[in-house]
C-alpha cells in the first residue's frame, strides 16, 4: 500500500462489472451476457437516429450540461406519477437525477452517515454496492440474513440490530423491491416493518426492476419523509451504457442530495437519452410482456431439472440453486456448473449460494435452456 492510503483499503475488494468473464475488459459479443439484468434490446433504430440529430445540432459539446436537471426531473416526476396511478403528486422538488443509481447511494450514504455519525443496514444476499460503496466512505456495515426458502428478510434479526447497534447507531436501512439476486419482492411483513422504523432512520428502497415487477411504493412516500425511492433507466428503458438514474423522495431530502452530488454530473448525452425514452415509454416498455412471457417459460423448464430448485421471480432475472442432495460438494458444484455454462457460451452471475440469469431474447433463452441441460448432464454426482 501506498503510505499516503487509508490502511482499511488494503482488504478492499473491488466491484468487477462482469464477474464471470476473464478480463475487467469489454466482453466479446459471441457471449450470451446474462450476467447484468440489462435489457437484451438495443433503442430502436429511429430512436438512435433522434439522438444522433440531438447531438448534431443541439448538443454543444464546448459547454457544460444542464446542471439543474429541471425539464428532465418535470418528465421523471411525470412519468413517476402515471406509473404509480397517482394523480399530480410528485414535481421536480420531490426527483433527484444521478449518474446511474450508484451515485445517488454514494450521496445518500454521506448525507447520513459520514463522519461516524451512522451505519447501515443490509439483508444479505443483496445488491453489493450499498456495502461496497460504504466501506469505500468508512462507513461500518451491519448484515443480517434471509430466510432461506423464500428470502425474506430476518426481521427479528434486522430489529434486534437497530436497537442494539450502537456508536455509530443504524441511520440507513437499504433494501431492493424486487431483491437482486434473489428476484422476491418485499412481503407484506417487511412492509410493516420498514413502516414501523423510526423516523430517525433513513428507508432507501431500490426499485431498480420496477417495470418488471410493476409494484411500487412511490404512493407511500406522502406520507414518509424518511424514505426515498430509487429507480433506474439502466434496466427497462435500455440505457444501461449512458448511466441515468434517479430517486423520489421528500423535497427536504431531496435539496440535501442536491448539495452534496457532483456539479454537472450527467453529461448532456445522457440528459438527452433519458428525455426521448421517457417521450418513446410506450415502444420501450412494449417489450416487458415478451420478457415477462419468456421469464415464465424458463422457469416452468427449469424446474423441470431435479437437480434445481428456483423460486418466483417479479423482476427480469431468475435465481436457481442447486438442490443439496446429490452432489459430493455444493460449493464445486456450483462452480463447475457456472463454469461450464461460460465455457459453452452464456455468461450468468455466480452470487451467494446460487447463479442468477437475466432474461434475454427469445433465442440467447433457448440457448440457455440448452446449455443448462447440457452443464447439468456433465456435472458429478
Amino acid at each position: 500500500m501506498l503510505p499516503f492510503i487509508r490502511s482499511d483499503l488494503a482488504q478492499f475488494t473491488a466491484y468487477k462489472p462482469h464477474p464471470s468473464s476473464d478480463t475487467a475488459g469489454a466482453v466479446p459479443t459471441q457471449f450470451d451476457r446474462l450476467d447484468t439484468n440489462e435489457s437484451p434490446y438495443d433503442l430502436p433504430p429511429e430512436l438512435k437516429e433522434k439522438l444522433v440529430w440531438t447531438y448534431q445540432q443541439v448538443i454543444e459539446t464546448n459547454r457544460y450540461p444542464d446542471g439543474g436537471h429541471e425539464t428532465l426531473k418535470d418528465a421523471i416526476a411525470e412519468y413517476v406519477n402515471e406509473s404509480a396511478g397517482l394523480s399530480i403528486s410528485n414535481t421536480a422538488a420531490n426527483i433527484s437525477v444521478g449518474n446511474g443509481s450508484d451515485e445517488l447511494i454514494r450521496s445518500l450514504l454521506i448525507a447520513t452517515c459520514l463522519g461516524g455519525e451512522g451505519s447501515i443496514l443490509v439483508a444479505n444476499p443483496t445488491f453489493s454496492m450499498y456495502g461496497i460503496l460504504a466501506q469505500t466512505l468508512g462507513i461500518p456495515i451491519v448484515a443480517v440474513g434471509r430466510n432461506e426458502t423464500n428470502f425474506e428478510i430476518d426481521l427479528e434479526a434486522a430489529q434486534s440490530a437497530i436497537e442494539q447497534t450502537q456508536n455509530p447507531p443504524i441511520r440507513v436501512v437499504f433494501v431492493v423491491h424486487p431483491n437482486s439476486p434473489t428476484a422476491n419482492s418485499l412481503t407484506a411483513a417487511e412492509l410493516a416493518w420498514l413502516k414501523n422504523l423510526s423516523e430517525h432512520i433513513l428507508v432507501v428502497i431500490d426499485e431498480a426492476y420496477f417495470e418488471f415487477s410493476q409494484t411500487t411504493l412511490v404512493g407511500e412516500l406522502a406520507q414518509r419523509s424518511n424514505w426515498v425511492i430509487l429507480r433506474t433507466f439502466s434496466k427497462a428503458f435500455r440505457l444501461a451504457s449512458l448511466r441515468v438514474g434517479y430517486c423520489v423522495a421528500h423535497p427536504e431530502a431531496i435539496a440535501i442530495l442536491e448539495k452534496v452530488r457532483l456539479p454537472y454530473n450527467l453529461p448532456s448525452f445522457s440528459i438527452a437519452a433519458a428525455l426521448v425514452a421517457l417521450q418513446n415509454r410506450t415502444l420501450l416498455l412494449g417489450s416487458i410482456p415478451q420478457t415477462l412471457s419468456e421469464r415464465a417459460k424458463l422457469i416452468e423448464v427449469l424446474s423441470q431439472q431435479p437437480e434445481l430448485r428456483i423460486t418466483a421471480s417479479a423482476a427480469n432475472f431468475i435465481y436457481l440453486r442447486l438442490k443439496p442432495n446429490g452432489f459430493n460438494s455444493q460449493d464445486v458444484a456450483l462452480k463447475t456448473f457456472h463454469q461450464k455454462l461460460r465455457t459453452l457460451g452464456t455468461l450468468v452471475r455466480h452470487i451467494s449460494g446460487g447463479l442468477r440469469i437475466t432474461v434475454g431474447t427469445i433465442e440467447e433463452n433457448t440457448r440457455t435452456v440448452n446449455r443448462v441441460q447440457a452443464a447439468l448432464a456433465n456435472l458429478e454426482f
